[in-house]
């Protein structure tokens, strides 16, 4: 079958001739990541010799492992190996596992909580891959993320520690007012992790997040049978499209949320997603997630929708400079200015995106903190170190 050719369960939105000059793996991997793809055929892909170890390390690079088990999983014997095939059943496995341990934590963590009086909701983790895929161990994740209030953060952090786990932010630095980039717990003698967020540690959102907004607006999710607290669907939406746009998109598994959360059984109420995203000044994070959305992984965005996304010609740009920087067969690390001028981008008008960046730039996290003095060494010092660590920090990426 010519690449340009279209079949029953192929996506024609992703053109094939247009990226005829890229890996067959990333291809592979492009249509395995596409919102309702079923990956039954190679098509024109097995012409040009896929590399199934190079497409398992690339969906692994990606955050990608799980979905491309599940795709390929009717896939024609012949065109797999059984190695391969016995990889990608053991790592969805192993996923499986993992993701019902994380379940019955969750669970266990939301009645503490419960039985505390303290409120929280669940984000990303197994609730986006509920909403995205419509089961909680079909998306990649490593730890469960919670949302709670500032103010009851160290009342959290108190029953986190009478469950056994263990802060990477110390009682001390919590009494002090220090504010992290999250509020991390590992269980001793295990590997589960647990993030607790507040609207103080939502730092990449352009303007000052309202808490109270979000609980108001919230949702659940049904896993294992049970309803959980978690963000609206749209509150969801700006929260990854920031999410992506901090981490300067560098995984196609960001791009493949933001499609699939789009193109599910349930899409966002898309005049409370802007809204959503105007609250806190990330029009421009969600248009920038949108368009990447639908150029990469062929998306389908509503016509008012797509008119505003495309309207903003700075967010063509940036798409289809990260789409090349996601496809290149040697991808370079990304140095400090271009990480600064992507910071400023993301907002519209120079004043604005300088001050954005600039902000990010001086507002340190547990990162900053000299270990043993978090409560203790002025806010000040902290501050003036940040740019130098993330220097330091942004070099090394780039010479390695």
């Amino acid at each position: 079958m010519p690449a340009s050719a279209t079949t029953e369960n192929a996506l024609p939105q992703i053109s094939l001739t247009r990226n005829t000059g890229q890996p067959a793996e990333w291809l592979a991997l492009l249509k395995c990541a596409a919102p309702r793809a079923k990956f039954d055929r190679l098509g024109g892909l097995s012409q040009n010799s896929l590399t199934w170890p190079k497409l398992l390390q690339l969906a692994e690079d990606h955050g990608l492992v799980p979905l491309l088990a599940e795709r390929v999983k009717d896939l024609d014997p012949s065109l797999i190996s059984r190695e391969v095939r016995d990889k990608l059943h053991e790592s969805r496995r192993s996923h499986a596992i993992f993701a019902l341990q994380l379940t019955a934590e969750l669970f266990r963590l939301l009645q503490c909580f419960a039985e505390a009086g303290l409120e929280t909701l669940l984000t990303k983790g197994p609730a986006l891959s509920v909403r995205c895929y419509g089961d909680p161990g079909m998306r990649q994740y490593g730890d469960l993320d919670l949302i709670v209030r500032q103010k009851d953060i160290r009342r959290a952090t108190q029953a986190m520690l009478d469950l056994g786990y263990e802060p990477r932010v110390p009682l001390a630095a919590i009494d002090t007012k220090k504010i992290p980039g999250e509020y991390a717990f590992r269980k001793l003698g295990t590997h589960l992790l647990v993030e607790l967020h507040t609207e103080r540690t939502f730092r990449y959102h352009p303007c000052p997040l309202h808490i109270e907004k979000l609980f108001e607006r919230r949702d659940s999710v049904t896993i294992d049978g049970r309803d959980v607290p978690a963000l609206s669907s749209e509150d969801e939406l700006v929260l990854i499209c920031v999410h992506g746009a901090k981490h300067l998109w560098e995984r196609l598994m960001w791009i493949a949320d933001v499609a699939a959360l789009i193109s599910s059984g349930r899409p966002p109420d898309w005049d409370c997603a802007t809204a959503a995203a105007r609250e806190v000044g990330a029009e421009r994070m969600l248009r920038l997630g949108l368009c990447l959305a639908s150029d990469v992984l062929g998306a389908e965005l509503p016509t008012q929708v797509e008119a505003s996304v495309r309207s903003d010609r700075a967010v063509s740009r940036l798409a289809a400079q990260i789409e090349s920087r996601l496809a290149s067969r040697e991808p370079r690390s990304i140095g400090i200015l271009q990480r600064a001028a992507f910071r400023i981008r993301m907002r519209r008008g120079l004043l604005a995106g300088a001050a954005y960046w600039l902000r990010l730039s001086l507002s340190p996290t547990e990162e900053d903190w000299t270990p043993g003095k978090e409560g203790n060494r002025l806010a000040l010092l902290d501050a003036i170190s940040r740019p130098l660590r993330l220097a330091r920090k942004h070099r090394r990426r780039s010479s390695s």
